[in-house]
Parts: structure tokens; C-alpha cells; sequence
């Protein structure tokens, strides 16, 4: 296979282990508020179980994200990444999105010792970060503004 066969090939299971990541990333911050907003035990047990697996399951995707788009960035080389300063921005908000999604795993912690003191109100806030995240990494992917 040529080097853009090959890039080709990287970007579509880049884009899909991204949706697969997102598709986690903005439910599980859901589920947080509604653990968050009920005082049924049982139910936060439910919500434990829900949590700690969703978490668990999207994280490969996550990796597997950053894997091939480190790939691809491989194949384009380290001169395309020194002149472009979309790619650049777009790398740190992935850096921003990677610590988000480890946050989630304090948080995960939090609601399994039965810790956490944040209200439902400032989950459903928090849920909004990775949209914010995805649509500027998007754009930035798509429009590869020169600065």
C-alpha cells in the first residue's frame, strides 16, 4: 500500500474509535447527573455499576483515537506538523479532552466512595465541556485555518 493508502486507511479508524469515544464521553457525564440527583441506594448502586463500566469500555476507543491519529500525523511527518498551527491548537485540545476523560475517572471514584458534593446543576455544565471540545476540533480538522 502506498503512504496515502495508508493514511486513508488511519483516518477512517481514527474517526471511528473518535465517535465511539464521544458517544461515551457525552453520556457518561449524563449519568453522573442523575446519580448526583437521587437518594434511592439501590439506584446508586445502579449508577455505580453504569458508570464504572461505560468508563471502562470507552477509554480503548479513546486510545485508540489517539493511536492513529498519532499514525497519522507519522505519515505526514514532523514538518507538517511544525507549519501547521491548526494541527497544533487541535493537539492541545485534544490534550484538554484526554485530561477531561481522566477527570471522569476521579469522579468515577468519588461516586463509588459515596463522595461526591457536586450538585446535578454542575454535572450538567460539565456535560457541555467535550461538545465545546469536539466542535473547535472539527472545525479546526475541516476548515485547517492558517494563522
Amino acid at each position: 500500500m502506498t503512504d496515502y493508502q495508508w493514511i486513508l486507511w488511519f483516518k477512517a479508524m481514527h474517526l471511528i474509535f473518535m465517535v465511539a469515544w464521544f458517544a461515551g464521553i457525552f453520556y457518561l457525564p449524563r449519568i453522573f447527573v442523575y446519580h448526583a440527583e437521587t437518594s434511592e441506594p439501590v439506584i446508586h448502586e445502579q449508577f455505580k455499576v453504569m458508570e464504572r463500566r461505560l468508563l471502562f469500555f470507552v477509554t480503548p476507543f479513546a486510545l485508540l483515537t489517539l493511536v492513529f491519529g498519532f499514525l497519522i500525523i507519522g505519515k505526514y511527518g514532523a514538518g507538517y506538523l511544525a507549519m501547521s498551527t491548526w494541527m497544533q491548537i487541535k493537539l492541545v485540545l485534544i490534550a484538554l479532552l484526554v485530561l477531561y476523560h481522566a477527570y471522569c475517572f476521579r469522579l468515577l471514584y468519588l461516586f463509588k466512595h459515596d463522595r461526591n458534593t457536586r450538585s446535578g446543576r454542575w454535572y450538567r455544565v460539565f456535560n457541555e465541556v467535550p461538545v465545546l471540545l469536539l466542535f473547535a476540533i472539527i472545525i479546526l480538522a475541516v476548515i485547517k485555518p492558517s494563522f
